[in-house]
């Protein structure tokens, strides 16, 4: 039987509340027909998914799976609506993810003059649900930072990009115009789970705490709950008066790719590729610190050279 979409909301909604009346509250149902409804997915599926005591709700083993692979499922569905209602209405829309400190407008300007009357939409993604968002539909093409998931996609190298180290301000290393790994050696690392993915060829140890982007980073630096990394480009977006940036050469440096879901055929998604991979250059300068202190002159400059129009004469 295939599995109903409504009935998953609202299970969605109980297991999110953990209690029957306020899941009712906030999908504008009865009480009575929220419980029917769970009761049906429940036999539905042939398990319980709901504990129900005179302590409350809680979910079962089974309820807290379903619970995860949930939301990639709705998500999904919500997707599919917005393309088919964007086609209802004769537009053409393009959803971009990227990564923090990834800069979009040169691929989105050059595809703009193949595609002039599609509306590009933009959406900032986090690691752990850059491949999610890709596979379920919610973006249609990601600018990606490795490690991701290869799994039912199309991965293309863009760009690589030097990293810095990040450090309390009162760190004795801040300030310094460059260091090398060695320099941090045992310092806790503020990281994901996967501490295989560290840039460092010795893993530091774990500070402890669940970090997914780059603002979280820059708190959690700032209190002095350990060090981090990021790409350089983050010297460029981000700013913190309590954290210090210092490049650090030799560490391996961060990866910036496109992905598409392997089962999307899109010649406009191919043409958006095309476009971002032509621009990748300028791309990339605008996470460079020594290109912005030129006043943007020369990514401006690349710029309109990406876009076939020729570049104004030298002055004097």
């Amino acid at each position: 039987m295939d599995l109903d979409l409504r009935k998953l909301r609202y299970f969605v909604a109980v297991a999110d509340k953990l209690h029957f009346g306020r899941a009712a509250e906030e999908l504008h149902i009865a009480q009575p027909v929220l419980s029917r409804q769970i009761r049906a997915l429940e036999h539905d599926l042939g398990t319980p998914l709901l504990t129900r005591d005179s302590h409350g709700v809680a979910l079962t083993d089974a309820g807290r799976q379903l619970l995860t692979d949930a939301g990639p499922l709705l998500a999904s569905a919500h997707a599919a609506r917005r393309r088919v209602t964007v086609a209802a209405r004769g537009g053409r829309r393009l959803m971009v993810g990227f990564r923090a400190g990834i800069a979009v407008t040169a691929a989105v300007r050059q595809f703009a003059v193949r595609h002039p009357s599609v509306i590009v939409d933009v959406q900032r993604i986090e690691g752990d649900d850059q491949a999610a968002m890709l596979l379920d539909g919610r973006i249609d093409v990601g600018f990606v930072r490795l490690p991701i998931d290869e799994a039912g996609l199309r991965v293309t190298p863009l760009y690589t990009e030097p990293r810095v180290a990040v450090l309390p301000a009162g760190h004795r290393l801040a300030g310094k115009e460059q260091i090398v790994e060695a320099d941090l050696a045992g310092e806790p690392l503020l990281w994901h789970a996967d501490t295989s993915t560290q840039p460092t060829r010795r893993p530091h140890p774990n500070a402890g705490y669940l970090v997914r982007g780059v603002d979280e980073t820059l708190e959690h630096v700032a209190a002095g709950r350990g060090v981090s990394f990021l790409a350089r480009s983050a010297t460029v977006f981000y700013s913190h008066p309590e954290v210090s940036y210092v490049p650090v050469p030799d560490l391996a440096p961060d990866e910036v790719c496109l992905a598409v879901a392997a089962s999307r055929t899109s010649p406009m998604v191919d043409d958006f590729v095309a476009a971002a991979q032509a621009t990748a250059e300028i791309t990339a300068e605008c996470g460079n610190y020594e290109m912005w202190q030129l006043g943007g002159d020369a990514v401006s400059l690349s710029s309109s050279r990406s876009d076939g129009s020729s570049a104004p004469p030298p002055a004097g």
